[in-house]
This record gives structure tokens, sequence and C-alpha cells, in this order.
């Protein structure tokens, strides 16, 4: 896969594939494409209410964008449940394009002026799809997470592609679908439009909650 560029990566989530290393030192990218399909429906994300306690008394500064290859550097960390990663130097370089053409987003949440957790992830019409999260705080990537759904929701997102279901995920309303009516969703998500920045990127807890009151 020596040939992979930005163009051929957005063809290829287009169809429904991504890219993987076997490992953080590894060259060489596989392409994977699930038989079942983890999404997040954004009309049926759960919202849980000790974690909608901790948004509201606001532990971190949500930042949209500020430090896209800081995320995707802590993503690649060995971590205590983690001990690989599948990011190396190549898919690092690869969503550096993606995001400087404006097809690639982070969340961040800061504390202290530390980046302290968030997630990554490819916006391709109006399907997004979820790459990566970290924590070095308690509750951080969640608090990511859940302004990231509020983010899609007010952007007009038909489709949050997850990839797979972990019991992370399934807490949030993580479902798991055949390959053929995720390609069907996917390719309906993509003839469509939405604004990743619809929603301010000042947003408040108070404003995040309520787009999301109606899916909680």
């Amino acid at each position: 896969m020596s040939n992979v560029d930005a163009d051929v990566l957005l063809r290829a989530y287009a169809y429904g594939v991504f890219p993987m290393a076997e490992s953080r030192d590894d060259p060489e990218l596989y392409w994977i494409d699930p038989e079942r399909r983890g999404i997040l429906p954004l009309d049926g994300f759960h919202l849980p209410r000790r974690l909608k306690r901790t948004v509201r008394s606001a532990p971190f500064e949500v930042r949209i964008d500020t430090s896209f290859r800081g995320v995707m550097l802590a993503c690649a960390e060995s971590a205590p449940d983690r001990e690989g990663t599948w990011i190396n130097d190549r898919i690092l370089d690869l969503y550096g394009e993606l995001f400087a053409r404006g097809n690639a987003h982070s969340v961040e949440c800061w504390q202290s002026g530390r980046l302290v957790g968030g997630l990554y992830g490819v916006s391709l019409g109006a399907a997004f799809f979820g790459e990566s999260m970290f924590s070095r705080e308690t509750d951080a990537s969640k608090v990511a997470l859940v302004y990231l759904i509020a983010r899609l929701i007010a952007g007009g997102y038909k489709l949050l592609d997850t990839q797979f279901v972990t019991e992370h995920l399934k807490q949030f309303g993580t479902i798991e679908i055949p390959r053929d009516i995720y390609r069907a969703r996917l390719h309906l998500a993509t003839l469509e439009e939405a604004d990743f920045y619809r929603l301010p990127l000042d947003a408040g807890p108070e404003e995040v909650l309520q787009v999301l009151s109606h899916t909680s």
C-alpha cells in the first residue's frame, strides 16, 4: 500500500474500508473491512447520569482541532489497557493530510494547559468515522465523546462509524450491523452534507447537553 495518499484514503472510507498497521513500528498498512460494523446511532446516544454530571461540572477545557497531531500521538502511546497500537508513522502523516484538507478533526480535553484526553476521526459528507481516543485523566475521553456527539448532531451528520463494538462503547448505545447494511447507510450519508463547525467552537456544557437532551 505504498501508493496510498489522502485521495485514496477518502475513496476507501467512502467504500467502507479503513487502514491499520500491525504495530507502531510496522511501516506497512492493511485494509480492514469487517463483516460486522460498529456504529453509534446519533438518535440513540445514551448519556449516563454520572457522566452527565461530570460534563456539567466542566472539569476540562474542551477544544476543537487545536492539537490534531498531539491527539494522534497520544492515541499511539501504550497504555495500561493497551500494550500496542495500530497507529504508525504513515497513519500519522496520512491523517495529518486529511486534517489539513478539513476531512479530519480532533476533540480535545485540556486541564491546566495539558492535553489530558481526546479523540480524532474522519469526516466525509454526513458520515464521521471515529478512529481512536485516549485519556490521561478520569473521564477525559468520555467527555470528548459527549462533545463530539453533540457536534455531529448539531452539524447534521447521519452516521457515526465506530469501526468495532467494545464494552466501553456499548454503554453509549453503540450497536453492530452487517456489512451490507452498513455500506447502504454509508452511501446515503456520504451523499449529504454536514457542518462540523455548526456548533460554536466555544460551546459550553449547557449548550452541549441541550443538543443531547432528546437523545439520552
